[in-house]
C-alpha cells in the first residue's frame, strides 16, 4: 500500500485530516458511518493510478476533531466540508466524487449546492428515507434509536436501528456471516470508538435530510445511484432505486451489501474505476 500524502484542513468548527495517493483528475471518496478515510484503504491505491485519489475523516470522526464535541451535525456543514476539500485540492477544476451511505448524502447535497465544482458524483445507497413512500416509518425508526440509546445503550440502540433498516417485508433467507479484509478488522477499535457520535449525531440528522429532488433532476446527467447485490429491499437501498427512478436514470449495481466496497474492495474498486471512466470520457 503506497503511503499517502497526510494534511489537516481546518474548517469552521473542525480540523479535517485527508490523505491525498496518486496524480491525475481529483477524485474526492466520502466515507459513511463510522469508516473515515480509511474505509477506503482497499481501493484508494489502485484508483491512484488514474486519479489524485483524496480520503478524509469526517468532522467527529476518527482523526478530524470538533472544537465542540457535543456540536450538532448538519448535512450542509459536511457537505462545505467537502467542498473545502475540492477547493483545496483542486482550485478551479471540476471533480470526480463518490460517497457512500451517509457519505452519499453529503455528496448529494454537494452536488445540489455547488454543481460548478462537480464533474460527477457517484453516490453508493444514499439511506434519505425521507424520498421514500414509507418515510413516517423511518422518521419514527429514527426516534426509537435516539430513545433506546439514551434509556438503554449504545448496543442495544444499533440492534434497533440494524433491525429497522431492513424492515421491509423481506422474507429472503439470512445472509451467510460477513467475513471482513484484515484492514476491516483492524479498524474494529477505531469503529467502535466512533460509534456513539454516529448514533447520537449523524443518524438522527443524515436520515432526516430530504434531498432537493427537483435540483437533482435538473443535474441528473452528473448523478450516478449505486446499489449493493446482497442489500436489495433494505432502506438505503431502496433509497437509491427509488431516487433512480424518480431521476429517470438506472440505478447501478456494486457487489455485495450495504457495505460492499469494504467487503468486495477489489470488485467495487473496479466497477467504481469503470463508472468514472464513462463518467470522464463523456465529458
Amino acid at each position: 500500500m503506497t503511503a499517502p500524502t497526510i494534511g489537516g484542513l481546518r474548517v469552521n468548527g473542525a480540523t479535517l485530516h485527508y490523505d491525498v495517493r496518486g496524480q491525475g483528475p481529483l477524485l474526492l471518496l466520502i466515507p459513511g458511518g463510522t469508516g473515515g478515510a480509511a474505509a477506503f484503504d482497499g481501493i484508494a491505491d489502485d484508483l491512484a493510478a488514474a486519479y489524485t485519489v483524496a480520503t478524509y475523516d469526517p468532522r467527529g470522526m476518527s482523526r478530524s476533531m470538533l472544537d465542540d464535541p457535543d456540536a450538532e451535525q448538519h448535512v450542509a456543514e459536511h457537505a462545505d466540508d467537502a467542498f473545502r476539500m475540492l477547493e483545496l485540492l483542486s482550485p478551479g477544476e471540476p471533480a470526480l466524487v463518490f460517497g457512500a451511505s451517509s457519505g452519499a448524502i453529503t455528496a448529494l447535497h454537494l452536488l445540489t449546492a455547488h454543481p460548478e465544482r462537480i464533474a460527477r458524483v457517484v453516490a453508493h445507497e444514499p439511506p434519505v428515507g425521507e424520498v421514500l413512500p414509507d418515510a413516517a416509518e423511518h422518521r419514527a425508526l429514527i426516534t426509537r434509536v435516539q430513545t433506546t440509546f439514551h434509556t438503554q445503550g449504545l448496543m442495544p440502540a444499533m440492534a434497533v436501528f440494524a433491525a429497522g433498516l431492513k424492515q421491509d417485508g423481506d422474507t429472503t433467507e439470512p445472509k451467510a456471516e460477513l467475513k471482513l479484509p484484515p484492514q476491516a478488522t483492524a479498524r474494529a477499535e477505531q469503529t467502535m470508538a466512533d460509534l456513539p457520535y454516529f448514533v447520537s449525531r449523524i443518524v438522527p440528522s443524515f436520515m432526516s435530510y430530504a434531498p432537493d429532488i427537483h435540483r437533482l433532476e435538473e443535474l441528473s446527467d452528473r448523478l450516478v445511484l449505486v446499489g449493493g447485490q446482497e442489500s436489495r429491499g433494505e432502506l438505503p437501498y431502496r433509497s437509491a432505486a427509488f431516487l433512480a427512478e424518480r431521476l429517470g436514470t438506472e440505478l447501478q449495481h456494486f457487489p455485495g451489501g450495504h457495505i460492499g466496497l469494504t467487503t468486495h474492495p477489489a470488485e467495487c474498486g473496479e466497477l467504481l474505476r469503470k463508472v468514472l471512466h464513462t463518467s470522464v470520457s463523456q465529458t
